[in-house]
């Protein structure tokens, strides 16, 4: 590998790219707000309406695929063009499927919305391809978990705030989360989302980022597969990001099931907040666990970021019911989400800030708060669903770092295909729309306890199982 960039560079590159986190988790969280919109506008299925992440999570599979093949018959294009111009391709991408959506509007056709969203999904995808693996080797390898958990924090953060703002911009802020307006409410926000992907896409050509290259000749083949605790990594990816969009994608209308809450939509779409904000929590405090801060100032510093991180996710949420209701949400009414708060703090310190450790832990609560929302109603019900965000919250980061350990010449490729099974997104929520549809919202969910289950399983024994073997160059392979 190249020597090492000069450290303030690489802390410019790090709060540029993490930048992209943010843009990528808001975009993605609008996926939450079209599918009970276009449910209502066209008349849907929850099956037909769920295809809205099938469409935008399969490009996630097939630009992956063909980025593998490419790396397995040509060599790595990350190393031809460099992580730079990766990052430009994918936000260039990005900014025209935003921009298709206006003529899909105009048309008021379904299956057009479903194309720009693979066109959007493909951007998303190559920007991941090259973003997180960067992330990761923008420092020592020891903290590439810690570094990757807070630029997963910033795209969380687009998540949070996407409930309210994206909420505003599709539905106006009187009719937050109904059906108004039709189709045509797309049209300017979209617009705008893909002139600032293609604005970001300038930028980043411009700019000045650290090289990372290969050393040596670009070798073909698939070698990755090498690796057993990548493999079991794949599979880590692909339970992971099916189970947490699974869960955003049915919350509004899980709440709304006179089984669990009968709430309206505009009502339980607050929570969205709440579920998504979870997972910033976590990743905030995961980047200080896992970071080299001395041990004594890690438990302070993490209390105080959750604290802050909580109060962030509350100003929003209650911003929005008195946007729309006009009253403020009363802050003893989320008791029990401060309370999950505090239990997911506990298990980090159980994690004694060991990646794989706390996979397995975050994991087997999650099978416990999905089993509760299976088995409940009413507050109980409510409060399990949400607190699953909490224990998503250090799923990806510490997966994929755990997954990538090791690989070597085999990294970039070895991204790839971890981005790919984000495939897991587009199938598992169509299998619950399936279950839904005929058995009803809580049978549905044993789709993502079966996902949580494999987790635990991951956690614990999977992601250790190269341990024993001969570990590969450590060399990291990269674009330049």
């Amino acid at each position: 590998m190249t020597p090492a960039p000069a450290r303030s560079n690489n802390h410019f590159a790090f709060m540029a790219v993490s930048a992209l986190f943010f843009m990528w988790g808001f975009i993605s969280c609008m996926n939450d707000l079209l599918i009970p919109k276009f449910k209502a506008d066209f008349n849907l299925t929850q099956f037909q309406a769920n295809l809205v992440q099938f469409a935008f999570f399969g490009a996630y599979f097939l630009v992956s695929l063909a980025y593998f093949l490419i790396s397995a018959s040509k060599g790595d294009p990350i190393n031809k063009i460099g992580y730079k111009n990766g990052l430009v391709l994918g936000l260039v991408i990005s900014g025209i499927g935003c921009l298709l959506f206006y003529p899909a509007a105009e048309t008021k056709l379904y299956p057009l919305f479903l194309g720009a969203l693979i066109v959007l999904g493909s951007g998303i995808t190559l920007i991941q391809i090259a973003a997180n693996p960067y992330v990761t080797i923008l420092g020592p390898e020891e903290t590439g978990p810690s570094r990757l958990n807070l630029s997963q924090g910033l795209n969380s953060l687009g998540y949070v705030i996407t409930p309210l703002i994206g909420g505003i911009l599709l539905f106006g802020s009187k009719e937050i989360y109904t059906s108004s307006g039709g189709v045509d409410a797309v049209k300017v926000p979209y617009v705008g989302l893909g002139g600032a992907f293609l604005l970001l896409a300038g930028i980043f050509k411009v700019i000045s980022l650290p090289v990372f290259k290969q050393e040596g000749k670009v070798e073909t083949g698939v070698k990755v597969f090498r690796h057993k605790h990548f493999v079991w990594g794949c599979l880590a990816i692909f339970f992971y990001v099916g189970s947490e969009v699974t869960v955003g994608s049915i919350l509004i209308n899980y709440l709304k099931d006179p089984g669990v809450m009968g709430m309206s939509e505009d009502t339980s779409a607050k929570f969205l907040s709440f579920y998504w904000g979870g997972t910033m929590i976590g990743r905030l405090m995961g980047a200080i666990s896992l970071s080299n801060i001395q041990q004594s100032r890690k438990y302070p510093f993490m209390a105080l970021a959750a604290i802050g991180a909580t109060a962030v996710i509350f100003a929003n949420a209650t911003f929005k019911e008195n946007l729309t209701h006009g009253h403020y949400i009363d802050p003893k009414t989320i008791l029990p989400y401060i309370g999950v708060v505090v239990m997911s703090f506990l298990f980090f310190v159980l994690g004694r800030s060991n990646p794989g450790k706390m996979v397995g832990l975050f994991a087997l609560v999650a099978v416990g708060l999905t089993c509760f929302s299976m088995s409940t109603k009413g507050e109980l019900a409510l409060w399990s669903i949400i607190g699953i965000g909490l224990f998503n919250s250090i799923m990806w980061s510490n997966i994929f770092s755990l997954s990538i350990r090791g690989l070597g010449k085999d990294t970039s490729q070895g991204s790839s295909l971890l981005v790919m099974m984000i495939v897991g997104g587009a199938i598992m929520p169509l299998i619950q729309g399936a279950l839904m549809d005929n058995f009803g919202v809580r049978t549905s969910l044993g789709v993502v306890l079966i996902g949580y289950l494999y987790l635990a399983y991951f956690g614990f024994f999977g992601a250790r199982a190269d341990e024993q073997a001969p570990v590969a160059e450590a060399q990291v392979s990269g674009g330049h």
